[in-house]
């Protein structure tokens, strides 16, 4: 009987031996699992990372590219105001000369109605009248 009490006793110790064996070599086979997600993980974050970056360059380049518009279209508007204001006084010289032909033209006895062409020139833009001296 003692036989069976130590047999029964040392099948139990060698079952809880493998059974501890089993488990650590489960344990271990988890860890590697873990260490493989892991590194897993460390590779999408370091892509995930570099497509933040992508983006926020991107996104960079895009106001710079907006702001280099602002600037041309503030740039294009300065342009514009003063040929507007450019075209104001040219208006303002052509009825000035336009003014000074009148009265040459009343004054001048000589003058017949050329005059009034060398004015019509002058709206036209274009001093195509012949001058006399």
């Amino acid at each position: 009987m003692i036989v069976i009490v130590v047999a029964a006793i040392v099948l139990l110790v060698l079952i809880a031996v493998v059974g501890r064996m089993a488990r650590q070599r489960r344990l271990r086979g988890r860890r590697q699992k873990a260490g493989e997600f892991r590194k897993q993980a460390a590779q999408r974050e370091r892509i995930a990372e570099d497509a933040r970056a992508a983006a926020h360059e991107q996104a960079a380049r895009a106001e710079r590219t907006r702001a280099e518009a602002n600037e041309k279209e503030a740039a294009s508007r300065r342009t514009e105001i003063r040929a507007e204001e450019r075209a104001g006084e040219a208006e303002i010289k052509t009825q000035s000369a336009r003014e000074y032909h009148d009265r040459a033209r009343r004054i001048d006895p000589d003058e017949s109605d050329s005059g009034e062409d060398k004015g019509l020139a002058l709206d036209d833009g274009v001093d195509s009248a012949p001058r006399s001296r």
